[in-house]
C-alpha cells in the first residue's frame, strides 16, 4: 500500500504545483499550461491537489467549462475505483 499512497501524494503534489505555475503564468502574460494537461493530472489521480490548487491559487475559479471538465474526470475517476474494487472483492 505504502508506494499507491507515495504516487497520490505525488501527483497530487504536481498538480498543485502545475496550477500554481499556470496561475503565476497567467499573472506575467506568459506561456500557460493547456487544460488538457491540467486535466490529466487530475486523471491520473491528483484530484485533491487539483482541488486545493484551485481554491488556494483561486485559479480557473470563474472559468465555468474548465470546472465541469474538472468534476467531470474527477467523477469519472470515483466510477472506475469503484469498479475496481468491485472487481477485487468479489
Amino acid at each position: 500500500m505504502a508506494p499507491l499512497v507515495l504516487y497520490l501524494l505525488g501527483i497530487n503534489l504536481i498538480t498543485l504545483l502545475v496550477l500554481g505555475y499556470d496561475k503565476f503564468s497567467s499573472m506575467k502574460n506568459s506561456s500557460r499550461v493547456s487544460e488538457i494537461n491540467l486535466l490529466l493530472g487530475v486523471f491520473l489521480g491528483g484530484t485533491l491537489g487539483g482541488i486545493l490548487g484551485i481554491v488556494l491559487f483561486r485559479h480557473k475559479i470563474s472559468k465555468g467549462f474548465f470546472l465541469l471538465k474538472f468534476f467531470g474526470v474527477a467523477i469519472l475517476q470515483l466510477i472506475i475505483l469503484r469498479f475496481i474494487l468491485r472487481i477485487l472483492w468479489q
